[in-house]
Parts: structure tokens; sequence; C-alpha cells
């Protein structure tokens, strides 16, 4: 009887056990899913102070003469599901049917792709398109989709470009140059099957997957497996936003990718680890590509470390299809 006993109190204890071993994973899961997808929402004035402390000086007195003259406008579209999205743009020198899509990083806007927006404007007169993603910026939104539905919205933003700039002809000529989320974002739109206008693309410091990035960051900043904290995370967002970690794959995406494409990466950058580079550059292989190492630096400042070199390098590879 006494054997009978304890056996049935080890049994409940297991049972409790794994209960409450199930319920703190859901929980952590829960709290991982909001960790990572919950919007930060800076503000305008955020998003310019950040710019100017970190960006070359000449681009301040750039963006304040667009900003004196009324240049750096605004504008939005409706998506059914998606509600309102948000962009900025600029106009390029009159009658110029040349396009750049500028697609900025995770938690950040528009305006942190002005850097950007001045090689494409300033140095090569370009119209220039930047929009706010999806829970980011001006746009509606309340999470973050990592840039994998941000394709699709994207892709709309192309279509809108295309309208305003092509001119008197019958298309534009666009580039898509994305950072560091954007830079995904770019990669997973180059394996959609894209319109005639679409003539390149640039993409720095992509992730080779959010399964990949948030599975480093996991064990970076917490020490802890994938296993099982990944696998129920993934599935809560399959269940509460349509998509799971392993699906959003900018690897998968190249695979299909036949555009031509520049790669950038900092070779000091372990937010998104450099040895991702290889893997995203290797799985292109279809069409036309480059490769740009920004040497010594860290995640998404290779412009910010070297303006004149990366400037040259997109103008170089833009060039060569946009005339």
């Amino acid at each position: 009887m006494k054997r009978k006993c304890i056996k049935r109190i080890l049994i409940w204890s297991l049972v409790v056990t794994a209960f409450l071993a199930i319920m703190a994973i859901v929980v952590s899961s829960f709290y991982m899913l909001h960790f990572a997808l919950e919007p930060l929402r800076r503000s305008h004035q955020e998003a310019m102070e950040r710019f100017y402390n970190r960006e070359p000086a000449n681009l301040k007195v750039w963006v304040d003469s667009l900003e004196q003259c009324h240049a750096l406008r605004d504008t939005s579209i409706l998506i059914d599901g998606r509600g309102k999205l948000a962009a900025l743009y600029i106009n390029g020198d009159s009658a110029t049917n040349r396009v750049a899509v500028l697609l900025h990083g995770y938690n950040d806007r528009a305006e942190s792709m002005l850097h950007i927006a001045y090689i494409y404007n300033h140095e090569m007169g370009f119209n220039v398109l930047m929009p706010h993603f999806y829970g980011h910026g001006d746009s509606d939104g309340d999470h973050i989709d990592m840039g994998w539905r941000d394709r699709f919205d994207m892709m709309q933003w192309m279509q809108v470009a295309n309208e305003m700039f092509k001119g008197s002809t019958a298309a534009s000529q666009m580039v898509v140059h994305g950072i560091s989320m954007g830079g995904a974002t770019t990669m997973c739109i180059s394996g959609e099957k894209c319109p005639a206008y679409v003539k390149c693309f640039v993409e720095d410091c992509g992730y080779t997957s959010v399964w990949d990035e948030f599975t480093g960051e996991l064990k970076n900043q917490f020490g802890l497996p994938s296993f099982p904290l990944m696998n129920v995370t993934s599935t809560l967002c399959k269940l509460r936003y349509g998509w799971t970690f392993g699906e959003a794959s900018a690897l998968k995406q190249l695979k299909k990718s036949t555009l031509p494409m520049l790669f950038i990466h900092g070779d000091a950058d372990t937010f998104v680890p450099y040895a991702m580079l290889d893997q995203l550059y290797n799985a292109k292989t279809t069409g036309y590509k480059e490769k740009y190492i920004a040497h010594g630096t860290k995640h998404a400042r290779a412009y910010t470390d070297h303006s004149q070199e990366y400037t040259q390098r997109v103008k170089n590879f833009v060039t060569k299809f946009i005339k």
C-alpha cells in the first residue's frame, strides 16, 4: 500500500513538473514573439536625430535643403488587410524615369535611408521612394513581419513608384536597395516574378532567414538553444500572423532570383553575422551578381564607414543596368 502511494506521488510529481515545464515554454514563447515582433515606433524627430548623429555632416546640409524647398514629400496607399502604408519620396532630374526604391531596417523608419537616397538622388539624379514598412514609421500595423509578408507590400510600392516616375515613357527603370531587414526584403522580392521595369537589386547586410537570425539572437542575448523555444514561437507566429520563421527565407527566394544583384556586408558584423554573406551569395545561381565586403565594418554601417567606396560601388553596379 505504501509503495502504491509513493508511486502515485511520483507520477503526479512528474505530471505536474511536465505541465509546469510546458507552461514555462509557452509563456516564454509568447514573450519572445512579443519581444521580437513588437514595433518600437520611433518618431520622425528621433529618426532624424539618429541619422544626423551617425552620418557625415554634408548629408545634413542636403536634407535641410530638401526640407526647405519641400522636395522631401510624403504619400500613402491603402492595402486590404494591411491598412495605410506610408512613404517618403524625392523627385530626381526633370523627365528622368530612373527610380530607386529604398527599404529600411528593423524597427526603423524611411528617414534612415536618406544616406542611400543621397547616392541615388544627389549623385545620380534618380527619383527616390522610401516606404515605411508595415508596423513602422507612419504606416499602420501592430507587429513586424521581418520582410516576409512585406515583400508584397513593397512590390505594390514598386508599382506606385513606376506610375509616379515613368514620365513620358512606358515604364520606369528601377533598382531596389535595402539594408538589414530591408536587405532581406529585397532578396525576398527578387525571388518573385518582377515587372520588366525592375532592372537590378542591391542588398546590404540582409539575413539568410528569420529562423537563422532569431536563433543567433536567442543564443547571443539569452544564451539559449533554438529548441524548443524557436519551434513553439514560430508556431505561435503562424497562428497569429500567418507565417513561420522557417518559411521567411531569403536563401530560398534567391534560388529563384534571376535579376542582377549586388551583395554588401561588413566583415565585423555580428548582429547579422558576416558568415551569412557567402551563404546568400552562393544561393543565387542564376543571373549576374557582385559582392562588396566593407572591411572592419559592423552591422548596417558600410556607407557610414566607407562612404566614397560604397557610393562608387553602387554607382558602378547600378549603371550597368540602368542608363
